[in-house]
Order: C-alpha cells, then sequence, then structure tokens
C-alpha cells in the first residue's frame, strides 16, 4: 500500500517517468535519479498505440495536444514504391488513438507531470552500486554518497545496475543489422501515415511529426560487424545516402535532406528471468529491451509503469512484485516475438520476398481491415481496467 511509502526510481526516460508520476498519483513519496545534467531526448520520433495512449490518459496527460493522429502504416517496395499493404486504423478502430510523436514531447509532456505532483528529481545522480537489506535499498552513487529507500524500481535501460543484481551478468548479441535515424523538415504534403519501404536486406521508415513539420526517418541495414551497443554513435549523411541507394524517389528524396544522423547497432537481450526481489522491480527497457519493429518500446514501458504502481498501490509488498511479474512478462514476450518476425519480413529476399509480397497484397485486397485486425490482442489491451 503506497500512501507515504518511500520509493526510488532509477532512470528518467518513458518507464521511469511514468511510473513516478503514477506512483505519485497513488500518494507514494517518489524520489526519481537521473545520471545525465537534464531531462532531454532529441530527434527522433516514436508512435503510441492505443494500448499506450489509454495509460498516459489514466495518468491525467494530454498526450494527443502534441501529437499527430496516425491515419495508419502502408507497406511499400522499396524499388518501385508500389503498395504492398495498408494498415487502415480509422476504418478498423474508429476514435482509437494512434498518435505519431516526437520522443522530446513525450519526455517533456511526462516531467511536466512530475514537477506538477512535487516528485523530487534528482539530475546529475548516477547509481554505482545497489545494496538491498531486509529494511531498504541503499543506493551508492558514483560521486560519493548513499540514499536507502524502502523501495526501488530499476527504469534505467539496457545499461541497468539493477538489473544484473537480480539476474547475474548477461551478454546481449548483435543482431546484423544497424540502424539510423533522422528527422528533416518535411514538405507539408506528407499523409500522417507510418510508411516502411521495404527492400532485400533493408528498409526504411518515415513518418511527420510535430503538425507535419518535421518528418522522422529510421533506416536500418543487414550489416555484418558492430562494435558497441547504444543509439547514439554520429553517422555520416553520405554514407547513408550511400547504403540506401536504389530505393524509389520517394526514398531517395528524403534521405536528400538528411544534414545530421546517428546509427546504432541492435543487440537482442533476453527478457530478464526475474523482474524483482522483496524490495525492487525493473520495467522497460531494464526488464525486456524491444527491437524497434513493432513500434512497442514507448507503450511496453506506459504499461509496465501503470501495472507496477498498481500492484504496489493494491497488494502487500511481498505479493505485488511477483504479479507484477506475472502480470507483464508473457506478454512482453508476445510482443517482442511480433517484433523480431517484422524484422524478418521487411527484409526478404528473392522468391520469399516476391511470393510474401503478393501474399500481402491479396490480403489487402480481399480483407482489407485483417491486416489492423490480427494485431487486436496488443492494441486492444487496456492495463488501466482493472
Amino acid at each position: 500500500m503506497l500512501i507515504g511509502q518511500d520509493v526510488a526510481v532509477l532512470g528518467a526516460g518513458v518507464a521511469g517517468l511514468a511510473v513516478a508520476r503514477a506512483l505519485a498519483l497513488r500518494g507514494a513519496k517518489v524520489t526519481l535519479y537521473e545520471q545525465a545534467p537534464r531531462i532531454a531526448e532529441v530527434g527522433a520520433g516514436l508512435q503510441i498505440t492505443p494500448n499506450g495512449a489509454r495509460v498516459l490518459a489514466a495518468l491525467g496527460l494530454d498526450a494527443a495536444a502534441q501529437a499527430m493522429r496516425s491515419e495508419g502504416v502502408r507497406l511499400a517496395d522499396g524499388r518501385t514504391g508500389r503498395e504492398v499493404l495498408s494498415l487502415d486504423f480509422a476504418a478498423a478502430r474508429p476514435g482509437a488513438d494512434f498518435l505519431l510523436m516526437h520522443r522530446a514531447d513525450l519526455i517533456g509532456l511526462l516531467e511536466a507531470g512530475l514537477r506538477d505532483l512535487g516528485v523530487a528529481v534528482h539530475l546529475s545522480h548516477e547509481v554505482a552500486e545497489v545494496r538491498e537489506e531486509a529494511a531498504g535499498v541503499d543506493l551508492v552513487f558514483a560521486a560519493g554518497g548513499t540514499r536507502r529507500h524502502e523501495i526501488v524500481l530499476g527504469a534505467d535501460g539496457v545499461k541497468s545496475r539493477l538489473r544484473p543484481r537480480l539476474n547475474g551478468p548477461e551478454e546481449p548479441f548483435f543482431t546484423g543489422q544497424t540502424a539510423w535515424r533522422a528527422t528533416v523538415p518535411a514538405l507539408g504534403t506528407e499523409p500522417a501515415v507510418a510508411v516502411v519501404h521495404m527492400e532485400a536486406g533493408r528498409h526504411v521508415v518515415s513518418y511527420p511529426l510535430r503538425g507535419g513539420r518535421l518528418m522522422n526517418i529510421v533506416a536500418v541495414e543487414e550489416r555484418a560487424e558492430w562494435r558497441e551497443e547504444g543509439w547514439n554513435h554520429p553517422g555520416e549523411p553520405d554514407d547513408l545516402r550511400r547504403r540506401f541507394n536504389g530505393f524509389c524517389p520517394e526514398v531517395t528524396g528524403l534521405l536528400s535532406r538528411v544534414s545530421d544522423v546517428s546509427r546504432w547497432g541492435l543487440f537482442r537481450h533476453p527478457v530478464a528471468a526475474r523482474w524483482h526481489s522483496r524490495r525492487s522491480a525493473l520495467l522497460g527497457d531494464a526488464a525486456h529491451p524491444t527491437l524497434p519493429f513493432l513500434a512497442q518500446g514507448a507503450n511496453m514501458a506506459l504499461e509496465d509503469a501503470w501495472v507496477l504502481a498498481e500492484c504496489l498501490a493494491t497488494l502487500p509488498l511481498e505479493q505485488a512484485l511477483p504479479v507484477y511479474q506475472a502480470r507483464r512478462r508473457d506478454r512482453v514476450l508476445r510482443v517482442i516475438g511480433a517484433a523480431n518476425a517484422n524484422a524478418r519480413n521487411y527484409h526478404l529476399k528473392g522468391v520469399p520476398r516476391l511470393f510474401g509480397h503478393a501474399a500481402l497484397r491479396l490480403a489487402g485486397q480481399l480483407a482489407p481491415r485483417q491486416a489492423v485486425e490480427r494485431f487486436g490482442w496488443l492494441y486492444d489491451h487496456d492495463v488501466t481496467a482493472g
């Protein structure tokens, strides 16, 4: 039960900010620690699907006011630009919130929600060690000093300090894919649709942001080598254009406007076997890093945040954390499996590519709503319903 309970949250990303607000709304005394000197996120878009939008609404946050309403997803042949399949959100899920949002705007919205509730936010606080005892959890900071809290929640991403303590050392493996991301000024005529241009061993995703003023770009290629995990490695725009040559004019024209780009190797981490101890728990990427092929990383973080706060608010601590893991683990395993399948399907080559695209076109003609319906298990899920 949370009234006055002392909870520390590690990490000021989507998961950390969301769980901090969810806990504070339920009466907890929340302290958030972030290792960076400021809370910021630049240069990236994300897609909020109805399962995530419901959490933001339940948190009392109006994401739609800072986002564009997505009309759907269009899969297209990378070389010709010819449509392969269209997912029409408005027809299949009228009134549902499919949103295109700049990540910095979501972070800003969540941070403002914390400030409104008076949550203590400590920046430039890198946690070097987490020590759990029967009476509480001690956080040891890299710059010196220790603080004790009753409960500690690790929302500190793939390099989480808490996850190794719960699961031991783990080695992620490189998927053989490298991603590039950038934003460019929009032309102002682009529809509010996420377009996936698919080519053998490569694909490019693009969609508008901020009222149609920006275009978000994520380009993924199969690549044999990569040295370091992390998304914020600088890239060369000319190298991006060279690696994605041969695409249709819609894509090459978009890439011609890129002046600044980052790149990162895509690594696969296992879903954590153990998400919690007696007084600590993981959420978001710290528990289950997700490849970006189903647009669910932020949405799963939001779902985790709501469920974890609800369990802590309604159950004794010794029950709350095991129930939280039980409610979440199978779902994120299914989401990650679907994302991994998309990664394969986007990059089909040779005869499988020809047959795969032909099958998708036929399915789109015979049952146009089915493309969205097959993800009903994902989009219709509502963790806020109790």
